[in-house]
């Protein structure tokens, strides 16, 4: 908690004294307004916005209670620049901390101010050793404000970047990746070179951010001011201010075409964005969307509508409305985990402030089973080498619930210390559990065998970001795991010889379509390939399953 305070309030010593004979010779400020503006904008901004010092904000502060802050204000923090401000009375302290608790209007960051504050870091290169961008993982460490990245259990690098907030993003090439933060700024860090390039403040107050699918734009929606923010991607320099008139729920790029989608929070619209020629275009919807995701096939948006009531999904391309249920607790579908089984495709979502967890059945659309975990948590994950889910519940206790039977079984990382979020290496051997504390821990574990291989000291570890399992585009190669295990490892493996040939040769040799042919109609397609009899029996495979089965095999194209 100390560290989160210290970035609350960052002034320099440069201006105490100054500060101080001023306020004697003038006298006490009746206004908060008045007092801020005069001895603390200089450092944290006219509106409040943040400068060379944090953003004092409403959002920002409100973990602080008003004693809290009075007692910054007056006597400072330790191992920090900012002076003490002992000779204010406190009354004059009461007034500037009502002025910061007060809602922030006409808050503005014009593409100056967003070109002004770009910054380049010239760090030496790192050779990070990377053996497989498919096993990189970034790891937030928040109480210390920083990104680790990790490929298997070991640690690569960290670098310091505060205040992260949202979803890290790769590119798809897999050599680079971008840190959002609460208060505006994005960070580009190069794999290639191991080191953080540059940064740039989109706005004052950040959503989250996006990619287009072919890499030449990064989004950025923001809440203060009320936009999208584009901007170019390698050079970060800003191209377009998209104004919008409500609160921005998230954008989601589509990896299946040049588009991209965001929701308001507040009013009922939905606006698609074509990310070759930066059109936006605005939808009218019956209700306004909260929250959503994107199915993994990119038909459909799965949402649910303000306060949580009912879970609604629509069809991308019409908008239109094609299942809805009502529900109980908001579910936090951004913590939604996906599988495949038995031919169908499923997700799993935790509920806010609720003990429960609820599965669901995709394209058929139906709730299967509402689970009770225990307690209220955040996070559910799952990985095809895993037979459970993975689920928080609040406590010390990492609950593992059955795929298949929906039982469950609780173990204990570390007692006394909270669990929270598992992410999985992309291969899915690996699995690392937050410990979330001040003297918590990053715990890497066998997936399989929950053996655990290292315990990394961390303070208040939480978000995990695996270059696979964080990109919609993996999410068909990830059923079609799934999909091997259950219809084709008798027969073939990934990359050596078995009864049928290797994946990896299968992929160097054929297309897509030889690929779904054969294993639809392998009577039909075995002399075509080269075969002198056919020995593959013929599966009934719908198109989504083909799709995953084929990505699946595609992916062991150059092993």
């Amino acid at each position: 908690m100390k560290q989160v305070i210290v970035s609350i309030f960052f002034l320099t010593s440069l201006f105490a004294t100054p500060l101080v004979h001023e306020l004697e010779a003038t006298g006490i400020q009746n206004s908060g307004y008045d007092s801020y503006q005069k001895y603390c904008a200089m450092c944290h901004g006219k509106q409040r916005e943040g400068i060379s010092a944090p953003p004092l904000l409403p959002q920002f502060i409100k973990h602080l209670n008003d004693e809290k802050l009075h007692n910054i204000i007056k006597n400072s923090l330790p191992q920090t620049l900012m002076p003490k401000f002992s000779f204010l009375c406190d009354k004059e302290i009461d007034a500037i901390i009502g002025y910061l608790r007060t809602p922030a209007k006409n808050i503005t960051w014009s593409k100056e101010d967003i070109q002004r504050s770009k910054k380049i870091f010239h760090n030496p290169k790192k050779n990070l050793g990377i053996k497989s961008i498919d096993n990189v993982t970034l790891v937030v460490e928040r109480g210390a404000n920083r990104v680790w990245v990790m490929e298997d259990e070991k640690v690569l690098d960290r670098f310091a970047f505060a205040n992260v907030h949202g979803g890290l993003k790769y590119t798809l090439d897999g050599k680079n990746f971008y840190v959002p933060t609460r208060d505006g700024w994005i960070g580009h860090y190069s794999l290639e070179n191991g080191r953080l390039e540059a940064k740039i403040r989109a706005c004052v107050n950040l959503r989250n951010i996006s990619l287009s699918r072919d890499g030449k734009y990064l989004f950025a929606t923001c809440l203060l001011p009320e936009r999208v923010v584009v901007l170019e991607r390698e050079s970060l320099e800003p191209v377009k201010l998209y104004d919008v008139d409500g609160k921005i729920s998230a954008l989601y790029e589509l990896y299946s075409k040049d588009e991209a989608i965001f929701t308001l929070r507040n009013k009922p619209k939905l606006y698609k964005v074509d990310t070759k020629n930066l059109q936006f275009s605005a939808y009218d919807l019956d209700k306004p969307i909260e929250d959503f995701f994107i199915d993994p096939f990119e038909k459909y948006i799965i949402g649910t509508t303000r306060h949580g009531r009912d879970l609604r999904v629509y069809n991308i391309q019409t908008r239109k409305e094609v299942f809805s249920a009502p529900i109980e607790g908001m579910p936090h579908l951004f913590s939604a985990t996906y599988w495949y089984k038995d031919g169908k495709f499923y997700f799993a979502t935790p509920h806010l402030r609720k003990s429960f967890i609820t599965v669901w059945q995709m394209y058929d659309w139906k709730l299967v089973k509402k689970i009770d975990v225990g307690g209220d948590g955040f996070f559910v994950k799952t990985h095809p080498a895993s037979r459970y889910l993975w689920v928080d519940n609040g406590s010390d206790a990492l609950v593992l619930v059955d795929k298949d039977k929906y039982t469950i079984k609780k173990l204990i990382p570390r007692k006394g210390k909270r669990y929270i979020h598992t992410e999985f290496s992309g291969d899915g051997r690996f699995a690392y559990l937050s410990l979330y504390e001040p003297d918590g821990d990053l715990l890497v574990w066998q997936t399989d065998t929950f053996r655990e291989l290292k315990d990394y000291p961390a303070n208040v570890p939480v978000g995990k970001y695996n270059f696979i399992n964080k990109n919609r585009k993996f999410y068909p190669r990830l059923f079609g795991y799934s999909i091997f295990k259950e219809k084709c490892w008798g027969c073939h493996h990934q990359t050596a010889m078995a009864f049928g040939p290797p994946f990896a040769q299968i992929a160097k040799k054929r297309s897509d379509a030889q690929i779904m042919a054969q294993i639809v109609d392998p009577e039909h397609t075995y002399k075509e390939l080269g075969y002198k009899r056919n020995a593959m029996p013929a599966f009934d495979l719908g198109p989504k399953e083909l799709r995953s089965i084929v990505d699946y095999i595609k992916s062991f194209k150059d092993k």
